[in-house]
């Protein structure tokens, strides 16, 4: 298939055509970046939901609950579900597939496995890229569900326009909570299986979190959702408030300045990564490692021999050989 084709059809929602690019995308092919330059002008139409929590909070279930919700709405819903990393394949392992098996092949339903391929932020590295694919293809709503890492997932609020936080009764007491930055990066909360012991203990502890917080008219003040996500208990509940988070960002434009500040992000390590692979061509691999040893020999201080690189580095950005190739790197220290 031709590339005039084959974008044709990913804009159609082709569901074959999306997963071969986004597993262009993944793998890093050669046309990987030129997909990404080509939906970015179709993009920015879908609104992105992050959850994240704990494992074994029920975010699979919750996302799976809410995707049907929204289905039942008439929206479209794409799915990227990360999954720790196999240490067999180093792909996914694909428990979220499963769980989502009823709907994974509902016509207006996309769901895509990642694996974290070492990212300790919740997400892997090219779930925004993914993302940016989806949104492109006509999908109404891109639900981020994270890997569950814990006590570092950041990445989501980076990527997600609403984040909620889900935790169970058992998640731990509010100490616990503000230890794992969940105050900072929970739009909502959502306790599942309100069904147990001690849920109006975890509910209440984080009511009296959340009064302490500061606040003015643009701060959006989290609310807690009970839910039962197995029973479809509380779904409804979590649509309206993300739906009321979307319409607090609008009002004060505050999704604008989000999504511009991702675009900012982003940039940034875009540039950063084409600068690592740049700098560390294999033309350069030899010198390096000579730097090396002169380091150890020679008692140099590693950030002698780190200054030296990047001044070759900067030095090389605007000098070439008599072969128009870069100079590797050499030691003058």
């Amino acid at each position: 298939m031709d590339a005039t084709n084959f974008f044709s059809e990913l804009l159609k929602k082709n569901k074959r055509i999306i997963a071969r690019a986004i597993s262009y995308v993944e793998s890093e092919y050669p046309q990987a970046e030129e997909i990404l330059k080509k939906v970015h002008q179709h993009s920015g139409k879908a609104y992105r939901i992050g959850i994240t929590g704990p494992p074994g909070a029920g975010k699979s279930t919750i996302t799976n609950q809410l995707a049907k919700h929204y289905l039942q709405n008439g929206k479209s819903v794409a799915i990227i579900a990360v999954d720790p990393t196999s240490p067999f394949t180093g792909g996914a392992l694909l428990g979220d597939r499963v769980r989502m098996s009823d709907i994974g092949k509902v016509e207006n339903i996309f769901i895509r496995s990642m694996a974290t391929r070492g990212s300790l932020g919740g997400l892997c590295k090219k779930a925004i890229d993914t993302a940016d694919i989806l949104d492109a293809a006509g999908y109404d709503y891109i639900i981020l569900e994270t890997v569950g890492v814990g006590q570092s997932e950041l990445d989501i609020v980076k990527a997600a326009d609403t984040t909620m936080v889900v935790l169970v009764p058992e998640s731990g007491d509010s100490v616990q909570a503000m230890k794992a930055g969940l105050m900072e990066i929970a739009d909502f909360f959502v306790v599942n299986k309100c069904d147990r012991p001690a849920s109006e203990q975890a509910v209440n502890a984080l009511r009296t979190i959340l009064m302490l917080r500061n606040h003015d008219e643009k701060t959006f003040l989290p609310e807690i959702v009970k839910a039962v996500a197995q029973d479809n208990l509380g779904i409804k509940e979590i649509a309206l408030e993300i739906k009321r988070h979307q319409t607090h960002l609008n009002k004060f434009d505050l999704l604008t300045k989000k999504r511009i500040q991702r675009t900012k992000d982003r940039i940034k390590e875009i540039v950063e990564e084409k600068l690592t692979q740049e700098l560390w061509k294999q033309e350069n691999v030899f010198s390096f490692e000579q730097l090396i040893e002169k380091s150890f020999e020679q008692k140099i201080s590693p950030y002698t021999i780190a200054d030296e690189i990047l001044n070759t580095f900067k030095l090389n950005l605007s000098q070439k050989d008599d072969n128009g190739n870069t100079k590797s790197i050499s030691s003058s220290v």
